[in-house]
């Protein structure tokens, strides 16, 4: 993957957008999808979308603290594209039966501690610390999630959709890891050390204690679902290879401190990791759902609908 331009890359995202309309949710093969199949997969559809829509909100945040206008506008894309990716999945569980009209999937509870940081501190975290996670995540979902969603389901309409999803995430890839490169670009040692301090700050503590028992619940939930575990080790090559690929990448001491958390994250021998964390997965299930707050009003933009 070569660093891109990323004018050249604004044009081609807006060539490329598309909308639900495009797809015919009523053709034929919804009927594929199996007895055996389909309650894990309307749990892992669920999951899937409301990690889009986690995205889209990073995206949201990213866009407001972009460095420059390009950069703006492309962020400003993808928070659409994310939307649209989570009304996609929606539109999918609405076809396989899996939603009552105006049904909206819960969140488990791990992604609603996620979604209320992200309400709440999103918009206050360096734009270098959301754009290396959320690159993780990308290729997290386009190598292993959504592949293995198409290795698995026979419905063409579920293809159809999750060609013009990979299209707009090959795009967001494209653009994380030049933008993870463009920030590790000539840092001096000082430099770096102001950058890991953000480590201290409180919020982004508070989104790590949300964050990192979000991974284990989905990592254990996707392996559940018949994933073979070296696909997520795969997924985790990847990112570090391209992350890694030229030494500015390298200096971005963000891409150095994720790629080791994903090793973590992958290997369950790990236990000095995963025990505590496990622990919290496990604190999180029993919180009562009338304990959370109202879900953030941009929740409410999630829909099945096709319009255009």
């Amino acid at each position: 993957m070569a660093k891109i331009d990323l004018d050249n890359m604004l044009e081609k995202i807006k060539n490329t957008q598309w909308s639900l309309s495009d797809v015919d949710w009523d053709a034929p093969g919804a009927e594929l999808i199996t007895p055996e199949q389909w309650p894990k997969l309307k749990a892992f559809m669920a999951d899937l979308m409301w990690i889009e829509h986690v995205g889209a909100r990073a995206f949201a945040a990213m866009a407001k603290k972009a460095p420059d206008d390009t950069l703006r506008q492309i962020y400003t894309y993808f928070h659409a594209e994310e939307q649209r990716h989570a009304n996609a999945e929606m539109a999918l569980m609405k076809r396989w039966g899996m939603l009552e009209d105006g049904e909206l999937p819960e969140p488990n509870n791990n992604l609603r501690l996620v979604i209320e940081w992200l309400d709440r501190f999103a918009d206050d975290q360096p734009v270098y610390v959301l754009g290396t996670v959320v690159p993780m995540l990308e290729i997290a979902l386009d190598g292993a999630l959504c592949k293995f969603l198409l290795d698995t389901v026979d419905d063409p309409v579920c293809h159809q959709a999750f060609e013009l999803i990979n299209g707009d995430e090959a795009r967001h890839l494209g653009v994380g890891f030049t933008v993870m490169e463009m920030q590790g670009h000539g840092k001096t040692y000082i430099e770096l050390i102001r950058m890991t301090a953000q480590l201290m700050d409180p919020r982004l503590i508070l989104g790590i204690a949300s964050y990192f028992p979000l991974l284990n619940k989905m990592r254990d939930n996707i392996v559940e679902m018949g994933l073979p575990e070296e696909k997520l080790y795969e997924a985790m090559r990847k990112f570090e290879k391209i992350g890694g690929r030229t030494v500015d990448g390298r200096r971005n001491p963000w891409f150095q401190i994720i790629k080791h958390h994903g090793r973590f994250v992958v290997d369950r021998k790990k236990r000095f990791y995963h025990a505590p964390i496990d622990a919290l997965v496990k604190v999180a299930d029993v919180i009562p759902r009338k304990a959370f707050p109202a879900v953030p009003s941009w929740v409410k933009e999630i829909t099945y609908h096709p319009t255009a």
